[in-house]
């Protein structure tokens, strides 16, 4: 948990449902909220310059220039070009997963089985890949497009063999983290189950995203200077942003 750098009234709430994707840009200067609503939610995020779409998010960069497997408060997202797209400046989780990926059509059927729109209508499978390529379609970006994403909510370790252990059940009900953009960004991002969830139910989790105007732009870029590496790539983005 980490100070707040707001206090005014949200300037746009939503409501995105399990299984649901959506995109926008988040303003120089806005705060992004993701509250997970009834606990256990994911959300499968990218981000790209929205003025510059070949510029976009490098995880591997982010992880080893913040020395870290594992992204919470005081961490940036760099891009790149060695900007910062965002960075959590607000988190009650306290783990979010760089690793996991999302699933595609095949993997989801033969996870969760067939769950077809004819049959479930509404409530058919959805998959990553597509929520996230729908979306990506709105921004004249196509399937050569497809980034690395961010797992919000979700705790994924690696033990020094290099294997990955999901932990089910980290985020509790009403856990949130909040998203500070020094620069204009493209957020494309799905609601569905973490790759790595051992369970077979198909049960995506609802999260609410709310933004706000950050009051204190000082003190919010403060909150991310937790590193060397972060106060250079904060540099290049007041530099040469768009």
């Amino acid at each position: 948990m980490t100070a707040l750098f707001h206090t005014s009234p949200n300037l746009r709430e939503e409501f995105l449902p399990g299984g649901g994707h959506t995109s926008f840009i988040l303003r120089r200067g806005q705060i992004l909220r993701l509250t997970d609503i009834e606990g256990g939610a994911n959300v499968s995020m990218m981000m790209l310059n929205p003025h510059e779409k070949s510029e976009r998010l490098n995880l591997p960069d982010t992880l080893k220039g913040q020395h870290t497997a594992r992204l919470t408060a005081g961490h940036c997202f760099y891009s790149d070009m060695g900007r910062v797209l965002a960075g959590i400046i607000a988190d009650s989780c306290g783990w979010h997963d760089p690793f996991g990926g999302v699933l595609n059509a095949q993997e989801t059927e033969e996870k969760y089985g067939a769950g077809r729109y004819q049959e479930l209508r509404n409530t058919f499978h959805r998959n990553g890949t597509d929520n996230l390529l729908v979306e990506m379609g709105k921004w004249d970006l196509g399937l050569e497009d497809l980034l690395m994403v961010v797992n919000f909510f979700s705790k994924v370790t690696v033990d020094d063999r290099g294997q990955f252990t999901f932990h089910g059940g980290y985020s509790q009900p009403g856990s949130y983290v909040e998203l500070y953009a020094p620069m204009d960004t493209l957020v494309v991002m799905t609601a569905l189950q973490h790759p790595m969830d051992p369970s077979r139910e198909y049960a995506p989790r609802p999260v609410a995203l709310s933004w706000r105007q950050a009051e204190d732009e000082e003190g919010a870029v403060n909150a991310l200077l937790t590193r060397p590496e972060n106060e250079r790539a904060m540099t290049n983005t007041r530099l040469f942003a768009l």
